[in-house]
């Protein structure tokens, strides 16, 4: 009798669908936590300056939100806080030139970081456009909305917070309200989540560094709905703080931010 073996299949590699899908690792939620972690070291390295960083932030938005209050727009600073997580991404390339410095043990400087934007001036210039006109549509929205919901309302603090959190149509309101930014805030962070750090570290042009970011999180859509999640929840805490917190959640998820790059995007 003689033996039959059955034909070995030769395994085949995985079909990439998605442009520059072959770009992109696969992680999972574990991976997301390390990030956390290597951002909190990154932050410990970086010490004053990347403090110093951060603090720049943080004096900004309080005199914003006093520049509000004392100009009688105070009824702007819930939207100014919610715009946050729209322009946040802008804010912490100077964390990923700092984590990145500090990978090739490069001396670090303040000024350095806050000039990281050179590396590639017009794609940075290009990509912070993009967010300044998705927070001004917002801040319209933001109060397009309150102003067909509270036709009577008079645009003040206290009778904005009376409508929104003490009536059936404030709670209607709010899930609106919530639901839009929501989706806003998605498609932000669906395009520069890997987006900043690539133009950051290989030049690429506005259009590659969107397209890749957003296959990124179609690759991993899992891992990186937690991430997101991560990212408002520490960035919220930040700032309700009063702003102080920002000093070290925006560093941390900076930070993090880079490491999510790294290792979300294949070596070249």
């Amino acid at each position: 009798m003689t033996d039959t073996q059955a034909p070995q299949q030769e395994s085949t590699p995985p079909l990439n669908l998605l442009p520059y899908q072959n770009l992109v690792n696969s992680i999972t939620v574990e991976d997301v936590f390390g990030w956390l972690t290597k951002g909190w070291r990154d932050f410990n390295e970086g010490g004053m300056v990347s403090l110093g960083y951060g603090l720049i932030f943080v004096f900004a938005a309080l005199a914003l939100t006093m520049g509000l209050f004392l100009t009688g727009f105070e009824y702007l600073i819930v939207p100014f806080l919610e715009a946050f997580f729209f322009i946040g991404p802008a804010l912490t390339v100077g964390f990923y030139a700092i984590s990145r410095e500090l990978e090739q043990g490069s001396r670090l400087s303040l000024w350095g970081a806050l000039c990281a934007w050179r590396r590639n001036t017009k794609t940075f210039l290009t990509f912070g456009l993009a967010l300044v006109i998705f927070l001004l549509v917002w801040m319209r929205l933001a109060v397009a909305t309150f102003a067909i919901s509270f036709p009577h309302t008079p645009m003040k603090l206290q009778p904005i917070i009376e409508a929104a959190f003490f009536s059936v149509d404030g709670y209607i309101f709010l899930a609106l309200g919530c639901t839009i930014g929501g989706v806003m805030a998605t498609l932000v962070f669906m395009g520069s989540v890997v987006a900043l750090p690539m133009i950051l570290d290989r030049g690429v042009d506005f259009g590659q560094a969107v397209v890749v970011s957003f296959v990124t999180v179609l690759t991993n859509f899992r891992p990186l709905m937690v991430w997101a999640v991560i990212i408002v929840v520490v960035t919220g805490a930040g700032l309700l703080a009063g702003f102080i917190g920002l000093a070290v959640t925006l560093p941390l998820i900076g930070h993090a931010s880079w490491h999510a790059y790294r290792g979300l995007i294949k070596v070249e």
